[in-house]
């Protein structure tokens, strides 16, 4: 068995398992190195499906001890380095392989990465590059595959054995990344559709109706005040856009604070922080109040954005409540919604409807407010819709102006 074959065959039993990418980078280096191949630096490249990411990166130099993973932000696809790059050059051209010595006679320098390269000491450049079949993509997808970029500085740069040796292995190495990336795609998937906790439920084979289970959660809701008007009087693009800034208030400290945004209903949200003993509930509101006065300062911002450039401000309104509920598939077998549900929620919904009518901009139960009793005041019992006993309401204290301000000012 050739050396080629025996790091193949090394990279085939690794598809098997359930390995990190940048591992499986670093180890073929270093198994690279110790066949004979002079790398001196390595980048693996790939476009993944995510909504912050357009393609990831892991890269590799002799003289780390680990290889290590980058992300590219979607907005970075119109940088003067990607531009200017040589993979770009090679998406848009179709090209598998490109080869350019960076010393000597045939010394090609046309990016200016390789002029960087070449006066770092670097002597050779090769990247390959292997497409994924996807079915049904469109041609602006063709990127999707891998490109890997190694480079030596060894004089003379590779030679026909080693160049042998890294187009042998690139095949393999194709099918250990695809199993992983698109496994890391499809979690990718799931979780911004469904959270974090539906999605890992999702992917562990909870996927028949009725599966489900039971907690104890803090059940945050949230709904954008004067909807109906909004919607009527504003372009769609622009309720879209609207939506937007308020689902970014309403939802991204609650994010921060450990809550996952189980659904987007209408223009609500809905974000559960599950919790099972009394230490936990405390924690849990502690950074659920400090989420309240960054989720209301953020919308001032946002509406100070707005208002200056002439557009409809936002407003909106936050029930908590603190029960049992049930996470669990709903609907019909051929189209589920992973969902919560439970007397918790239906009492959250109605706790959220009264902060108009009260001028608040936040409203509890007296289950959420007896965690810590001091940072609460109460606003007295109130009826709430489809509830039969009236419920105790509280409003939060000694949060910030933004959060206490009333709604309807």
């Amino acid at each position: 068995m050739g050396l080629a074959d025996q790091v193949n065959e090394w990279l085939l039993s690794e598809a098997l398992g359930e390995p990190k990418l940048e591992d499986i980078f670093y180890r073929l280096c270093i198994k690279l190195l110790g066949i004979g191949v002079p790398i001196s630096r390595a980048r693996l490249n790939w476009p993944t499906l995510h909504p912050l990411f357009r393609a990831e990166m892991i890269s590799w130099d002799r003289h780390d001890r680990v290889a290590t993973l980058d992300h590219f932000h979607h907005q970075d696809s119109n940088t003067e380095a990607w531009q200017a790059s040589p993979l770009k050059h090679m998406l848009e051209n179709d090209l598998n392989i490109l080869r350019r010595r960076l010393t000597g006679p045939g010394k090609l320098t046309d990016f200016r990465l390789l002029e960087e390269l070449a006066a770092n000491g670097f002597t050779d450049y090769l990247a390959l590059r292997t497409a994924f079949k996807q079915p049904g993509k469109e041609a602006e997808f063709r990127g999707t595959g891998i490109i890997v970029i190694w480079a030596c500085d060894r004089d003379g740069g590779f030679t026909e054995e080693d160049l042998s040796v890294l187009q042998e292995i690139q095949r393999s190495l194709a099918l250990v990344c695809k199993s992983i990336i698109q496994q890391q795609i499809t979690t990718n998937i799931v979780e911004t559709y469904l959270g974090q906790q539906a999605g890992r439920s999702v992917l562990e084979g909870n996927i028949r109706l009725g599966d489900g289970a039971t907690t104890k959660a803090l059940v945050w809701y949230s709904d954008l005040r004067d909807s109906t008007r909004l919607t009527a009087a504003l372009a769609s693009d622009d309720y879209l856009a609207l939506l937007n800034d308020y689902f970014e208030c309403a939802a991204r400290p609650a994010i921060r604070a450990g809550g996952e945004v189980l659904a987007f209903i209408g223009d609500a949200v809905l974000i559960v922080f599950p919790m099972e003993t009394r230490a936990e509930g405390e924690a849990v509101l502690d950074k659920v109040l400090q989420a309240i006065t960054d989720s209301f300062e953020m919308r001032d911002g946002v509406n100070a954005t707005r208002r200056a450039t002439g557009l409809e401000e936002i407003s909106f309104g936050i029930g908590l409540n603190i029960g049992k509920v049930v996470f669990g598939n709903i609907g019909v077998p051929e189209r589920l919604a992973f969902t919560v549900i439970g007397s918790t929620v239906t009492e959250v919904e109605r706790i959220e409807k009264l902060t108009k009518t009260m001028n608040a901009n936040v409203l509890a139960s007296k289950r959420v407010a007896d965690l810590l009793p001091g940072r609460w005041r109460s606003v007295g019992a109130h009826a709430l819709d489809g509830v039969e006993e009236p419920m105790e309401l509280f409003m939060p204290l000694n949060l910030g102006l933004a959060a206490l301000k009333a709604a309807a000012e």
